[in-house]
Order: structure tokens, then C-alpha cells, then sequence
């Protein structure tokens, strides 16, 4: 929200009280507090009359400092609130001088001087990491609109802001102005169905606002050496974040909120499902399993959307009699094919449905402040809201799911969870401006706890489409409803990365685009890189998306990637047990590895696929593609081909192919599984060792079953001397030294040539090879 009429003057009828000194302030051994009233005080008469913003500064970790900025401390406190990790923090120390008050957590500090204006300044080995100046603390009364606090952070010269949740516009949020409030707009608008008040700069830190109602930002757009927040009331908290480096701000914010669980392995497969207002019943479905396995398609889970219940019923959680009348039946049969199963959900539960009437009588939904349940027309006709804010309510829903997954369901789409009314009173009391969008977050525990307990601990995964800070703990998420075009996937990709800069780790798309038949071009480039994203799923609107419906070359781009996800399960599995121990993202901007490689700043077509694979889908119907490679030898994992950074390239790729490089000095473990992503990733495993220069590159394995490290290998080099350690449980091991024509010698392998190079195969179990080049 803009408070101000230029750089100079407020817009009228906007009044401020701005944090103008500090006047004084208290400190113990962890906490600081500062008073800072509305003007300078020359004298005694100056404190009448007079508003004071109190600001409280302290650590609930190293590297992480708490602001809380307040008008009036009379308001209750009505909820919700983000859950936010705390333990005792050794690391913190506060101090005064006769220049100023300090408090220091970690490696960072922040530093409020006594003289001269107010301001607000945060420090890290030996550098200003950002600060807020004169105007920047300021509490604001509208007659129109209300009371409000607002914070305003410094930017500095070439500073870039990214974040703020999934978020389909500009990569690069300079210049924005952005409402952290859910809404199901698409992805094609501002509007966003994954809001998260928090942003991280190309400068070290981050920033997370710990407010779950609508956050206002406006980055470097209201102020454009400034990134303003602010909120609705007397009070605004929030916490700086310092690495230095982007994984490391994410590490910590993960921290704080919670890292993402592990999904299980069968998850990574591909899903393929109904779509959402085709006509479908058990034989259609049948039909697209079977089309899918004569033609060597494999496929690993099967989704049912929204008609799987009977209209004018959704959701009351019951099967369709008239098109499934053996539910069970079927689900056994197709399971019998090897296949997991899920089905859509959300939580709008209809009034024509026996559910609905449940729920109203025993006081499970959402209801308007006079008592009555609050009902909407909009999606389901007189539907109302599970309100999850009630424990019984909570027990009651996850009740029916569990009649679902007894009859052999595996896993839930959590659709929904957006367009949360604020007109109407919850259970618990919570206020229903921070309820909407923290409502998604309850939703989508409820269903991940109840598969925890049902399904286990390693075994638990939904397909959720809203969510807020804190939601990274139940993944998978998924972009919601694009337009069939390479525009939107380009703006997919852009919100995805986005996400993952602000703390989610798993992350898909609808394959193909959403809404409309896509054309066969777009199909097949979305298939390449929907099979190279976290998770992958083919879903439409009103179209079927199996590719023989489009024409046989899709059928075969579909076979290609998928068999290719399957190999290179081992590698991203590993990327998935690194996203849930520290919130790394598998799916990751540029800049998260390449801090120190300004071009990486802005890059918003491309990613890295774990820390290894260089990913750029093609956009274009002419199948170019540009694309930028960082420093050092980089290799086509498909040809051996090698490019060379830095630099920008573009290539032509036909539909069997895009860009897909393995970076330098890197080691990356590729199955001998083609049709499953669940299976012993251990056995015949193939490291492929690529443009090592003398140093070390290493790989970590871990099983399928869970985030257990099960073997891991290291390669050196010296000179022409190339050493490689295993160590743990692993059997019939291969190395191939990708782009290496001959070896001198080799001790402990066998010999062979190879595609790609020289493969080096682990004799008896052999821990140890040693290969001298020529």
C-alpha cells in the first residue's frame, strides 16, 4: 500500500507518526528495546501530546535478529500465528554506549544510534547489510481505510529483490508493488494462490515478515531505494536473515518455519490423470493406463479430479455410484497394475451433500458472526467451509479421507484453500484477516498428518495448490491453472522459482498447460520440462492429456523423458534429501549457485536441477533456445557435447532434446531402472565423472526407502591422476569419466570404452580405483 504522494508529501487523508529518535531504551542479556516518539524532544513540553513507536529487537537464532515495531500495545492478540522455531541462542549479547544501543546474534548485528535521527541499522562482518532511515518506522491513520504500521528497508546500488512466495510476475520483484494474499487468479495475473511474506536480495540476507494477514510490499516502487511492508494495525514484526549467501538465508528460514518433509520416491514418477470436465469412468481410465503400457509409457500414479464425486456434491467425499459402482474394485484392480492413486479434494463441502448437513449440525463449518454458517454459491452451489480451526472439525474431515485411503487411495490433490471469506467468525476466535491465508496452511496439515499416521512417516505426500509461510512442511505444491501457451510456461517456471526462493522445496506444473488443448509443439516442450521439474503430472481442464491423442512423436518425447527421469533417480532423490534436511529447493534459480556471477542475478528461463544439471526448456516454436552457462566446461549429458563458460548460447534442439549440462567437477549417480523412480538406487549404480579438474568432486547416495545415507563416493585429481573412493553398502558400481578417450591404467576396474568415454568397472567390490590419464 502507498501512504505517500511522491517522495516529499503524504496522499491526503493520510496521517504519520514516524520514529524520529531514540530517546531512550532498556536492555537485558538477550532483549533491547528502544522508544521513539514522533518528533525530537528538545524539552519536557515536547513529550505531550506526543505518540511513541516502541521497537524491540531480539534473536531466535544466530544470524537472525526479531523487530517488533508498536504503536498501542492494548490490542489483543487474536491469531493465527506463523509457528516460529526458537531455542536458546548462546550467540546473543546486547550492549550501550554513549552512542548507541547494540544487539548481536551470530555474526550479525543491529545498531541504533542515540544521536541524530532515528534509524535502524544492521550490520555484518563489517558491512551494512541493509537499514532504515529517516521516515522508515511509521504508523499511519486513514479515515477511509484504517490504521496501519509500515517498515522500510534500504536497497542499495545493483541490489535485486526475489521471493515473496510463487509468484508468476517479474522475476527480479524491483519495481513491483505486491499484496501477500492468496487468491485463485491463475497464473497468467498478480494475484498469487502461494503468498509468503518473506524476500531475499543479491546482497546476503533476507527479510521475513511475521504476519500472516495481507502484507503490503512495495519494492523499490513507492520509495525506489526502499522496500516498504506494511500491515494492517498497531504492531508489524519481522525478522532480517543473514547468510551471506542465498543457501544459507534459506537454510535459516527453513529453520525458523519449518523444513519441507521428504516426499517418497514413488512420488517423483509421472502422474497422469483425468483432467478435470472430461467424461471419464473406470473404462476410460482403464484405457489410458493400458494405451500408456502398449506403448512402453510407464506410469506410476493415477489421479482422479474433481468428477470422481457426483456434482452439486463436491466435497462430500464419496464416489460417483453412477460411473464408479465398485470403487473398490477398481482401485484393487488398478493397484494391481503397480500404480498409487489420488484423488482431489478441497475443502468447500456442499449443501446438497449428506456431509454438509453433518457438519452444520455438529457445528464443523465456518460460520458468519451471528451463528449462522457462512455459505457461497461461487464453486459449489450453498457450499459451506470446513473450519479447521475446531479440533473435532479437523478429526471429523480426516475421518472421511481415511475411508478413502482404507478403500486404497494413496495420496490427496489439496486443491483450493484461497478465496477464504473475512466476514465470519472461526471456532478458536482467530481473526479472520490473518485466518485467510493462513486457512490453507491448517487444511493441508490436517490431510499430511493424517497420511503420516496412516501411511508413515516416509510415505506421506499431497498435491497442494495454496499455501503460506510454514506450508513447505507438507509438499508437493503445484502452479495452479496456466493458459496452454510458452508464455505461461515461461511464467510457470518464473513462479516456481520463485517459491523455492522463498523456502519450498518440491514444486510442479500441469504438463501441457492447464486450460485449453495445447498445441503439439507446446505439448511436447512442456513434456521435457515437466519430466525435468521436482514432480511431474500431466493434467487439462477440458482436454485429455495422453500423448497419442496429439501425435506419435509425443509419444515417444513422453517415453524418452520419463525412462530418463527414472535413471536419474538416484541423483534427484539425493537433491530431495538435501531440500528437506535444509531447504535447498531440487528446482533452483541460477543464483542460488552462482552467487558471485552477476548475469545469474536475472536469470529466470533456466535453472539448475539439483546442484549439478543446468536445465533450459525450449520456449519457441523454431526449437532455439538461449540460454547462459557459467564459468568452467560444461556437458550435454545426453551427447558428451561440451560448452565452454562464461557465455550465452543458443542452440536448436529437436523434441528429443533440450539443454541439459552437468557441471563442471561434478559427479552425478544415474540408475539402471528406466521404468520406475522407486528401486534400490544402491545397485548397479552409474557415476558419471565430469570435466574433473585437480580437486575433488563427491556424490552422497541414499536409498529410496528413506533419507538414510546408504554409500557415497569421492574422485580426485592430481595431474593425471584420477582417485575414487567408495565407501558404504553398494554393488556392481560403474564409473564413466564422461569425455576421457583413453586411460594409461587403471587399478581395481575393468576397462571399457563407452559412449560418453572410459567406463571404469569396480572389480570384487573394490572401494578403491586409481586411473592414470594419458
Amino acid at each position: 500500500m502507498k501512504f505517500t504522494d511522491g517522495y516529499w508529501m503524504m496522499r491526503e487523508g493520510v496521517n504519520a507518526l514516524f520514529a524520529s529518535q531514540a530517546y531512550d531504551g532498556q536492555i537485558n542479556d538477550t532483549t533491547l528495546t528502544v522508544y521513539a516518539p514522533g518528533k525530537r524532544i528538545n524539552h519536557r513540553g515536547d513529550t505531550l501530546n506526543l505518540g511513541t513507536i516502541t521497537a524491540r529487537f531480539s534473536s531466535p537464532m544466530p544470524d537472525v535478529i526479531r523487530v517488533k515495531l508498536t504503536h498501542f500495545e492494548g490490542q489483543r492478540s487474536l491469531g493465527p500465528n506463523f509457528a516460529i522455531a526458537e531455542s536458546a541462542n548462546e550467540s546473543v549479547s546486547t550492549s550501550e554506549d554513549q552512542q548507541e544501543f547494540r544487539l548481536t546474534s551470530g555474526k550479525l548485528s543491529v545498531q541504533i544510534p542515540k544521536t541524530g535521527d532515528w534509524s535502524i541499522n544492521f550490520w555484518a562482518e563489517n558491512r551494512r547489510v541493509t537499514s532504515s532511515g529517516r521516515k522508515g518506522v511509521g504508523y499511519i491513520s486513514m479515515a477511509d481505510a484504517g490504521e496501519f504500521m509500515h517498515e522500510q528497508l534500504s536497497l542499495g546500488v545493483g541490489e535485486q529483490v526475489y521471493g515473496l512466495g510463487e509468484r508468476f510476475t517479474a522475476f527480479v520483484k524491483n519495481g513491483q508493488s505486491v499484496d501477500v494474499w492468496n487468491q485463485d487468479g491463475g497464473t497468467g495475473s498478480e494475484q498469487a494462490y502461494k503468498n509468503v511474506p518473506f524476500y531475499l536480495t543479491n546482497r546476503g540476507y533476507g527479510v521475513f515478515v511475521n504476519q500472516p494477514e495481507n502484507v503490503a510490499f512495495e519494492i523499490a516502487s513507492e520509495k525506489v531505494s526502499r522496500v516498504q511492508f506494511s500491515v494492517p494495525g498497531q504492531s508489524l514484526e519481522y525478522f532480517v536473515i543473514y547468510g551471506p549467501t542465498p543457501k544459507e538465508i534459506l537454510e535459516k528460514l527453513t529453520a525458523l518455519t519449518g523444513r519441507p518433509a521428504l516426499p517418497p520416491a514413488w512420488s517423483f514418477g509421472l502422474w497422469l490423470t483425468t483432467s478435470f470436465t472430461t467424461s471419464y469412468d473406470e473404462q476410460t481410465v482403464t484405457s489410458f493406463i493400458q494405451g500408456m503400457a502398449d506403448r512402453d509409457l510407464p506410469l506410476h500414479v493415477f489421479h482422479f479430479d474433481c468428477f470422481w464425486m457426483r456434482e452439486f456434491h463436491w466435497c462430500d467425499l464419496e464416489w460417483d455410484s453412477r460411473t464408479f459402482p465398485d470403487p473398490e474394485g477398481m482401485l484393487k484392480r488398478l493397484k494391481d497394475r503397480g500404480l498409487k492413486i489420488c484423488v482431489w479434494i478441497n475443502p468447500y463441502i456442499a449443501q446438497r451433500s449428506a456431509m454438509f448437513r453433518e457438519g452444520m449440525e455438529h457445528g464443523y463449518l465456518v460460520k458468519k458472526p451471528n451463528g449462522d454458517v457462512w455459505q457461497s454459491d461461487m464453486w459449489q452451489s450453498g457450499m459451506g467451509l470446513v473450519d479447521f480451526t475446531n479440533p473435532a472439525a479437523c478429526a471429523w474431515y480426516a475421518a472421511k479421507l481415511k475411508g478413502l485411503l482404507d478403500m486404497g487411495v494413496d495420496c490427496f490433490k489439496t486443491d483450493f484453500g484461497e478465496r477464504i471469506p473475512t466476514d465470519v467468525a472461526y471456532f478458536d476466535g482467530s481473526d479472520p484477516q490473518r485466518m485467510h491465508n493462513y486457512y490453507t496452511h491448517l487444511y493441508n496439515k490436517t490431510v499430511f498428518d493424517l497420511l503420516k499416521t496412516e501411511r508413515g512417516e516416509n510415505d506421506a505426500v499431497v498435491f497442494a495448490r495454496s499455501a503460506t509461510a510454514g506450508g513447505q512442511q507438507f509438499p508437493v505444491h503445484w502452479g495452479g491453472d496456466c493458459e496452454s501457451t510458452f508464455e505461461s510456461m515461461a511464467e510457470s517456471l518464473r513462479g516456481g522459482l520463485s517459491l523455492g526462493l522463498s523456502g519450498f522445496g518440491f514444486w510442479s506444473h500441469d504438463i501441457g498447460g492447464f486450460e485449453g488443448m495445447p498445441p503439439v509443439e507446446i505439448y511436447k516442450r512442456w513434456i521435457a520440462f515437466g519430466m525435468l521439474s521436482s514432480h511431474s503430472r500431466l493434467h487439462g481442464n477440458h482436454t485429455y492429456r495422453v500423448p497419442w491423442i496429439y501425435d506419435e512423436e509425443a509419444v515417444d518425447v513422453l517415453r524418452y523423458f520419463t525412462k530418463l527421469k527414472s535413471r536419474l533417480m538416484p541423483y534427484l532423490y539425493g537433491a530431495a534429501v538435501t531440500a528437506s534436511n535444509s531447504g535447498i529447493p531440487v528446482m533452483r534459480a541460477m543464483l542460488l549457485e552462482f552467487p558471485n556471477d552477476p548475469t545469474c542475478d536475472f536469470l529466470d528461463r533456466q535453472y539448475m536441477l539439483g546442484d549439478s544439471l543446468l536445465v533450459a526448456p525450449v520456449f519457441a516454436y523454431d526449437n532455439t533456445v538461449t540460454y547462459y552457462v557459467p564459468a568452467g566446461r560444461w556437458t550435454q549429458i545426453t551427447t558428451g557435447a561440451v560448452v565452454e563458460g562464461p557465455r550465452w548460447v543458443t542452440e536448436t534442439h529437436d523434441m528429443l532434446s533440450l539443454p541439459l549440462l552437468a557441471r563442471p567437477n561434478s559427479l552425478i549417480a544415474v540408475g539402471n531402472n528406466s521404468e520406475r523412480p522407486d528401486y534400490d538406487y544402491s545397485s548397479g549404480v552409474t557415476l558419471n565423472l565430469y570435466q574433473l579438474g585437480d580437486g575433488q568432486a563427491a556424490y552422497t547416495m541414499v536409498p529410496a526407502t528413506n533419507g538414510d545415507i546408504a554409500a557415497s563416493w569421492s574422485a580426485r585429481r592430481d595431474g593425471d591422476t584420477i582417485s575414487i573412493v567408495q565407501e558404504g553398502q553398494a554393488s556392481d558400481w560403474q564409473v564413466v569419466l564422461v569425455g576421457v578417450q583413453q586411460v594409461a591404467s587403471a587399478d581395481g576396474a575393468l576397462v571399457e570404452q563407452h559412449p560418453l568415454g572410459i567406463q571404469l568397472t569396480a572389480l570384487d567390490q573394490a572401494t578403491n580405483l586409481v586411473v592414470k590419464l594419458k
